[in-house]
């Protein structure tokens, strides 16, 4: 099965998914009784193609925007008196060997639109995160008076993005997912891996 243009929770735009699946056994008997049920586990194998547009437009999303706002760390918090900073116009440009180059701005009590500019590696752990690895500040394109500031919130900014993506945060009722590769092509974040589905969400 394959589709394109999707819309996941109706904020996350998938230019492309497809998967094929183990033969599948359906309990009849369940089916007759209103309910769809599988007798035994199956597999899909799963491949999706991500836009740099979508991943963008997936930073206004409420499920990504609520790990940007109010943020409070140590590093961050320092520099802040003690208060939680947030995040915004956050902006991912996919590059080669999938790297991707960030974007964003915070303000501080004594420094408004404080830019943060980095890139870094995309990379798989443990089938079920996506990490940001080996971040480097890109000092070129911010003002030599606020390079010590941005430097230090770029960084920090990584480490949030590296825990972000977690599968297990998605994972439904039933159904495990995971991931085996993932590679950046032009424009484009592919991703392939597959699902392990015990049961139908909601009719274990």
């Amino acid at each position: 099965m394959s589709g394109r243009g999707l819309v996941i929770r109706r904020q996350f735009d998938v230019e492309e998914m497809s998967f094929e699946t183990d033969a599948v056994a359906i309990d009849y008997a369940a089916v007759l009784g209103g309910k769809l049920r599988l007798k035994q586990p199956t597999q899909a194998v799963a491949q999706v193609i991500l836009s740099e547009a979508a991943i963008n437009r997936a930073f206004e999303a409420d499920l990504v925007k609520q790990h940007l706002v109010k943020v409070d760390r140590p590093e961050l918090t320092s520099l802040s008196g003690g208060e939680p900073i947030s995040f915004r116009t956050v902006e991912i440009q996919l590059l080669a060997d999938n790297q991707v180059k960030i974007s964003a701005q915070t303000d501080l009590p004594n420094c408004q639109d404080v830019p943060i500019r980095l890139t870094a590696t995309l990379e798989i752990e443990k089938r079920r995160r996506i990490g940001f690895k080996r971040p480097q500040f890109d000092a070129e394109t911010v003002p030599e008076a606020m390079r010590g500031l941005s430097e230090t919130v770029s960084l920090a900014f990584a480490q949030i993005l590296d825990s972000m993506v977690d599968l297990d945060r998605f994972d439904l009722d039933g159904v495990m997912l995971r991931l085996n590769r993932l590679e950046t092509q032009g424009k484009k974040l592919v991703f392939s891996g597959y699902a392990q589905i015990e049961h139908f969400p909601g009719n274990g």
